[in-house]
């Protein structure tokens, strides 16, 4: 499960990157191009080149440097690649993707972001049909319905592979003579096309093309599929019109995006300012400072402190060489991994009252620590400010969050929870502000369903979640 329980955060799963160039590397800029993308995903990484005949393929757990200590050398023109939080399989060398297979059609690699709500179903009837998975990720249902298609071409056995599957799919693959994307009808998670001097770039997000000086050409559609090879961009629409219906993640401006990345023309780094303006209209706090707990919501605080003018300050400093940590058994572990992670600085807080800008709460086991910390440090009052609405329900399109029960807004009131996380104040970014601050993308194109449980595709059961669990 993608789910920090030391920082209290939600993760974005993966981040695919595929390219399409038959005058460079092509493993060293997909490398580049996930190294770019390495926020979106932590635990594992992989890289898949091929010439159209052969597949090289590198993968490890880890970080990408960690993962990846040499590159495939296959001399090649396509490739495509992978980083990786798991969601619906465990953190287990196995599920590292790219995915790659042989069969009647040809060979190909696929990367995919996202999660499938149906998959378990499709599984146990590919199951019983015959089919073996080796592995525990819902992405191999994708490559087991490529393989088992009737469709003429590998691009149309992709296309009638998508159209069986529902929930959050942005797929980057490589055929034996093309680099296909697509995206889901809802466009649940982004998916982007660039350009290379001399060929074509597939991206999960815009920020990874200036790894690589690719030019931004466009954001993939909601059930789109486009074909790249030697005669250059094909598009089409492979979805059935009626099941197009766009609800891109609200999360993606939110946090899990990088700041310096565009998804649907809507700048991340200028919708996190208008976040923070937006919490400082909705509250007109009189403080003395502004702060971040950094990193997710300094942008935010930034925001804020202009819109109200109250100054910006640094006062809890992040150990970014501290690693990744594990699950602590205790709430005494837990605060000494936070401690470790983040310092506050007494000639900082001292005596101050605080706006302290978060980007969400999940459980509410972290915000109470830091707010602990920062009154230990001399803080006079801390107004807790969250740059999101109250995530009262579960994800299933690609963050697999934790049971209902488990999120505090699920069961709390904000009073109860501001009374619980020992803040001085409480308040949560309404949806209207979070749609004011995301102006460049129409509210009907974007997805709170973690906010308001507006489900627009049919999400498991808790039976079957919980045979899902079972599996990882």
């Amino acid at each position: 499960m993608n789910y920090d329980p030391i920082f209290d955060k939600w993760h974005e799963e993966c981040g695919v990157f595929g390219v399409f160039d038959r005058t460079v590397d092509v493993a060293r800029y997909v490398y580049w191009g996930l190294f770019a993308l390495q926020h979106r995903g932590q635990e594992s990484a992989g890289i898949a080149i091929t010439d159209g005949n052969e597949v090289a393929l590198k993968k490890g757990m880890g970080l990408l440097t960690e993962a990846i200590k040499e590159l495939p050398t296959l001399k090649s023109h396509m490739g495509t690649g992978h980083v990786r939080y798991s969601t619906t399989g465990s953190n287990n060398p196995r599920n590292i993707q790219p995915l790659v297979i042989h069969y009647q059609g040809g060979q190909i690699a696929v990367a995919h972001n996202g999660n499938l709500t149906n998959a378990l179903g499709i599984r146990r009837q590919l199951e019983a049909d015959g089919s073996i998975f080796q592995t525990t990720m819902d992405s191999e249902v994708i490559v087991n319905l490529i393989a088992r298609s009737k469709a003429d071409t590998q691009e149309e056995r992709i296309a009638d592979a998508a159209r069986q599957i529902e929930g959050a799919f942005s797929l980057v693959i490589t055929t034996n003579d093309s680099l296909v994307g697509v995206r889901d009808p809802q466009g649940f998670r982004p998916l982007c096309l660039g350009k290379t001097e001399h060929g074509y770039v597939l991206s999960s997000e815009s920020c990874a093309f200036d790894a690589i000086k690719a030019e931004f050409i466009r954001d993939i559609d909601p059930g789109e599929m486009v074909i790249i090879d030697d005669r250059g961009v094909r598009s089409t629409i492979y979805a059935e019109p009626q099941k197009i219906d766009k609800k891109l993640c609200v999360f993606e401006y939110i946090y899990f995006a990088r700041s310096d990345s565009k998804i649907d023309g809507q700048s991340v780094y200028e919708t996190r300012l208008n976040m923070g303006r937006e919490l400082y209209n909705e509250t007109k706090y009189d403080a003395d400072i502004v702060m971040s707990i950094p990193d997710s919501g300094t942008t935010a605080a930034l925001g804020y402190a202009r819109a109200s003018g109250i100054p910006f300050a640094e006062g809890l400093i992040k150990n970014r060489y501290s690693g990744r940590t594990f699950i602590k058994p205790n709430q005494e572990e837990r605060e000494l991994a936070v401690r470790m992670k983040l310092n506050a600085m007494p000639e900082v807080v001292g005596g101050k009252r605080i706006v302290l800008i978060d980007d969400s709460i999940v459980r509410g086991t972290t915000s109470g620590l830091i707010v602990k910390i920062l009154k230990e440090a001399g803080a006079k009052e801390i107004y807790m400010c969250v740059s999101s609405p109250a995530i009262e329900y579960s994800c299933h399109y690609g963050i697999d969050t934790s049971v209902r029960k488990e999120l505090i807004a699920a069961t709390h009131t904000i009073e109860e929870i501001r009374d619980y996380i020992k803040a001085d104040k409480l308040h949560y970014l309404s949806k209207e502000g979070l749609c004011r601050a995301v102006s460049g993308v129409p509210e009907a194109d974007l997805c709170f369903a973690c906010f308001n449980g507006d489900y627009r595709v049919d999400v498991p059961t808790e039976q079957e979640e919980g045979v899902k669990y079972v599996l990882e």
